[in-house]
């Protein structure tokens, strides 16, 4: 029997509800009940058990996974607690199925971001150890020095973290605009990185996550195309699902 139970987290994430660290938090605070009782974190849930977030419950899935790629603006947090953010991209994209972001973009920042009901690929693209690389255009507030490039390009440590950034690429495109290419995600890495070397930024924008490149409208998104995808699957291929392409449809913004 105990082949056919399954972790909370990992149920919650493949039934398209949230990624499996959304999960975890919200079985921590407690909106999670496995027939109708709170459960311990780490707890499994077998074929017949009755799982409910916030009273509602969650069924298995019965449709093909959603894959968009969203042109965030400045102001959107990338939150799927619709109930204490305002500004978050849940509603502001207003997508029909629920889903939700893969990693996170500052609300000061704007760009590329994906959103998914996919739980279970969320920390495949965001492993870092993966290293899958990011790719950032940013304006800062002084000229750029070759300096700053081979120090930004070298790694830095961010004392806040307690952690040296990973070496990556930097290259000077004008006085004030570099891009960087990342394939670690700290928070508010590139900001914590300039503001060591006494730079400020003053906008930044995400390019490209992988394979797929920002180019929509800024506020719209689009769904991956089946190209994308099965590229997609292929750099996470180690841990990753069969691509499925009847998973992923080349349907354009419905926004």
């Amino acid at each position: 029997m105990s082949e056919n139970l399954t972790r909370l987290n990992k149920y919650l994430s493949e039934a398209g509800y949230c990624s499996r660290r959304e999960a975890d938090r919200l079985i921590d605070a407690g909106r999670v009940t496995i027939n109708d009782v709170v459960p311990e974190m780490g707890t499994k849930v077998a074929p017949d058990d009755v799982v409910k977030v916030d009273g509602e419950i969650i069924g298995e899935r019965k449709q093909d996974f959603v894959y968009l790629a969203f042109n965030k603006p400045v102001g959107i947090v990338c939150t799927t607690d619709t109930r204490v953010e305002k500004d978050n991209i849940i509603d502001y994209i207003n997508y029909p199925k629920r889903i939700f972001p893969i990693g996170r973009l500052d609300k000061p920042s704007e760009g590329l971001i994906l959103l998914t009901d996919d739980g279970d690929i969320v920390n495949k693209i965001l492993r870092a150890s993966n290293n899958h690389e990011k790719e950032y255009v940013v304006t800062v507030d002084k000229p750029i020095s070759q300096t700053f490039i081979e120090r930004m390009a070298g790694g830095i440590y961010i004392e806040e973290l307690g952690k040296r950034t990973k070496k990556c690429e930097v290259k000077k495109i004008d006085k004030f605009t570099f891009s960087i290419i990342l394939t670690q995600g700290l928070n508010r890495q590139i900001r914590r990185m300039c503001e060591y070397l006494n730079y400020e930024v003053q906008t930044l924008k995400r390019i490209r996550i992988m394979n797929i490149k920002l180019d929509m409208p800024l506020g719209k998104y689009r769904e991956l195309t089946k190209e994308e995808f099965k590229t997609l699957s292929e750099l996470i291929s180690d841990s990753v699902k069969t691509f499925n392409p009847k998973q992923v449809t080349s349907r354009k913004n419905r926004r």
